[in-house]
């Protein structure tokens, strides 16, 4: 017999079975009690899904992905559909971008969650200590050794995270694939197996494919690991999720100093390619928060590399006092040009009026304002390039 359990989530389908022996049918009793028993068990599934709900969601979770970004939406829903399975996830993505707080989620949001969450940094394991770490080691397998449980046994009942496995020498891949094939373990210096109930996340910064093809990563091992793949975007790639990025690691350390970003600030972040994507990010956050003196992050307070594009950009026309309506010619003057002189392609790429631009192809520069006191970060940029602007209709 079959008793429907109900749920408040209708993608969510959980039935209650009974067999009974032959020659015994069931009495009115019995399907009583194994109806009340079927709504007791809908009650311990809501109980369960608050639970999960409260350890994922923002407030509840101390390890947020941050970001509101089509790419950052997409991430989550990818997450949410992988994590509810038992099957090896391999999460790619650049140094930084938070592969190991994808990990996190996903054990987070997995039936595994009450158990042990359990890091390997692969590039950090020695060679030759490579079996004890993951496999564990007898007592007295030498003098003075003592027996101790490997990462896949501290794992047991929920997640080895393998983070940077591309960093795995031949042999340990091939010892780590015996391992993934039969979940289970052999100690250093033991003589039977042991097995594990363990869910394995791998993570690489580089495309494992491509190693595979390299000679550098084991096919066999590369099949077990991959199929289910999670990608992890660059920083450089969501500049909208930027300013909240920013915001959030400053809110982290308002109990410190309570710190705001300028508008230039912003924008010289958000134009910044990020190369160490979101950890870069949170270490130029630490350094504000520890050097700047006053309340408010100015553009000043940059690091050289980081206002880079503004300093190339911006500060030459600041150095001639260039007005906003020059700025705004001389740009609508490249596109008009780039579009092949078609009025309307260029309103389209610059999202304006035709009116508007005929005002700006029209616009004849004026004699530049004198000269103020302009900011260290302009003044440091020096007059090496100069900008011209052509007068007339173009």
């Amino acid at each position: 017999m079959s008793f429907g359990v109900p749920s408040s989530d209708p993608r969510v389908q959980v039935n209650l079975e009974a067999v009974f022996d032959e020659g015994l049918p069931p009495t009115d009793g019995d399907i009583d009690c194994l109806a009340a028993v079927a709504q007791l068990a809908g009650l311990v599934v809501e109980v369960s899904r608050t639970r999960t709900t409260t350890a994922v969601r923002p407030g509840g979770d101390p390890l947020p992905l941050i970001g509101s970004s089509g790419l950052m939406q997409a991430l989550r829903d990818r997450i949410e559909r992988v994590a509810t399975t038992d099957f090896t996830i391999l999460i790619e993505g650049e140094s930084g971008t938070g592969k190991e707080l994808v990990a996190r989620q996903l054990h987070l949001m997995s039936r595994r969650r009450s158990g042990p969450f359990v890091a390997v940094n692969c590039a950090a394991l020695v060679e030759t200590l490579l079996e004890a770490e993951l496999f564990g080691i007898e007592e007295r397998t030498a003098t003075g050794v003592k027996g101790r449980r490997g990462k896949f046994e501290h794992a047991d009942g929920g997640t080895l995270f393998l983070d940077e496995v591309s960093d795995l020498s031949v042999s340990a891949q091939a010892k780590l694939l015996r391992a993934i094939q039969d979940l289970s373990v052999e100690r250093v210096g033991g003589s039977g197996t042991r097995r594990v109930d363990t869910r394995i996340v791998a993570a690489t910064n580089r495309p494992l494919s491509a190693m595979v093809t390299q000679g550098l990563f084991r096919s066999d091992l590369y099949y077990r690991l991959g199929g289910v793949e999670v990608h992890v975007p660059p920083l450089r790639t969501r500049r909208d999720d930027i300013t909240e990025l920013a915001n959030h690691f400053l809110a982290r350390h308002r109990s410190m100093r309570d710190l705001s970003l300028s508008e230039g600030a912003i924008d010289a972040l958000r134009l910044y390619e990020w190369p160490g994507n979101v950890r870069e990010l949170e270490r130029f956050i630490e350094r504000a928060v520890a050097l700047v003196e006053s309340s408010r992050i100015e553009l000043d307070d940059l690091p050289p590399q980081v206002r880079g594009d503004y300093l190339e950009i911006l500060g030459p026309s600041l150095l001639a006092q260039h007005s906003l309506r020059a700025w705004g010619s001389r740009y609508a003057r490249l596109v008009f040009e780039r579009c092949g002189h078609n009025k309307r392609r260029a309103c389209e790429q610059l999202d304006i009026s035709y009116h508007t631009l005929q005002a700006y192809l029209r616009y004849t520069r004026r004699d530049a304002a004198p000269a103020k006191q302009l900011p260290a970060w302009v003044q440091s940029a020096g007059t090496s390039s100069s900008v011209h602007e052509s007068d007339g209709d173009g």
